[in-house]
């Protein structure tokens, strides 16, 4: 498990090792074309923030050699918000006096439809962390639903078990994303004081069984500013290299979510994530990971996901909610998990895109497993 991974780096690579690098080691590093975790370390190291252009070019190169000039296009639809979690730093904490709501299958369709008309063909499925409001069964109803409209759908929601995930993988998922939210398991408890999302190991261990139901893909990542960013973006990264390794034919990626403004009061005690410490992460995962998509939400502001985009951006979100409801007149809208940055519609990012000098991919592969109805699953370029 990767767990016991963790541990002998968490011996190895003690906090205080971050400033023990220099520039030679970051030069040397960037003389490889494969990269160990102790070069991982090293590129996020403070002695890299000098080199960052040069890591650049090299991490532009990369994505171009392995992923061309594509930038993947998908959008969230929130199918509820209820929770039984007390995270202290989420709008949908089980305390918070929000609106609470949860899409009927037939209110699901109707939003499937206003997003489907945008011409977008990836579809991600989320709810609040609520068994008891979103079962799997609820879950399958709505996959069953929406699966006609979209060339593929992922799924957001809380840990599975593996058969739950084969259960669903059946009905139409192709893609899980799961946050670890952060690698440091004093701060995750502290984070996490109360609820079934407590549970670290279980968490952690669910993108493994995700990989091993069959899953196609799997996007993991941390919630950057909950603990220190060097050290959850290294075991992120080690993570993604660890199902990449022992699972070749699933399709990692990693994301690169810094907090956002939400209903609450946490106040994160880490060192905060500035833009040119998340360039630093981004270009480091690329050099380390040449292969794995990495993913950009609309957490980021138009400005800063134009200047990232070449990086080594794969994926991006486009007219994105973070509500319950809203891509249609469903009549049932609930509160919103966080604020969005970015609120440009799907043509504007679109436009941006090409004007950055790549390629808008409405849908960017279409898995062929047997199904009732494969989705229209063309490419919208």
């Amino acid at each position: 498990m990767f767990y016991e991974q963790t541990i002998r780096w968490q011996q190895r690579l003690p906090e205080t090792s971050w400033t023990s690098y220099s520039g030679l080691d970051v030069e040397r590093v960037l003389t490889r074309d494969a990269l160990r975790p102790q070069d991982l370390a090293i590129l996020l190291s403070p002695s890299a923030q000098p080199y960052l252009e040069t890591m650049a070019k090299k991490a532009q190169a990369l994505t171009i050699r392995h992923f061309g000039r594509t930038i993947g296009l998908f959008t969230p639809l929130y199918l509820a918000n209820y929770c039984s979690n007390s995270c202290l730093y989420c709008s949908f904490h089980v305390g918070n006096e929000i609106v609470r709501c949860k899409l009927s299958v037939a209110q699901a369709i109707k939003e499937g439809e206003a997003i489907a008309s945008t011409g977008l063909q990836h579809l991600l499925l989320l709810t609040g962390e609520s068994r008891s409001q979103s079962d799997p069964a609820y879950m399958e109803q709505c996959v069953q639903a929406l699966r006609p409209m979209f060339a593929s759908l992922g799924l957001e929601v809380y840990p599975l078990s593996t058969e739950e995930y084969q259960r669903l993988y059946k009905v139409g998922i192709d893609s899980v994303t799961l946050f670890q939210e952060t690698y440091d398991e004093i701060t995750y408890a502290q984070v996490h004081p109360a609820g079934p999302k407590r549970n670290f190991h279980y968490r952690l261990e669910a993108p493994e069984r995700a990989c091993s139901a069959g899953i196609s893909s799997v996007n993991i990542g941390a919630l950057l500013g909950l603990s220190d960013w060097r050290q959850d973006a290294f075991y992120s990264a080690l993570h993604a290299d660890y199902l990449q390794k022992n699972y070749p034919g699933v399709e990692v990626a990693l994301s690169v979510p810094r907090l956002r403004p939400y209903v609450g009061s946490f106040n994160s005690a880490a060192a905060p994530v500035t833009d040119a410490a998340l360039v630093q992460i981004i270009l480091a995962y690329r050099l380390f990971l040449p292969r794995a998509g990495l993913t950009l939400s609309t957490r980021e502001s138009p400005q800063m996901r134009e200047n990232l985009l070449p990086l080594g951006i794969t994926r991006m979100s486009a007219g994105a909610l973070t509500s319950v409801g809203g891509y249609s007149e469903t009549g049932n809208v609930g509160s919103a998990q966080f604020e969005i940055a970015d609120e440009r519609s799907v043509p504007e990012v679109v436009q941006m895109i090409r004007t950055k000098g790549y390629l808008p991919a409405f849908c960017d592969w279409l898995n062929m497993r047997e199904r009732d109805v494969v989705g229209q699953g063309r490419d919208r370029l």
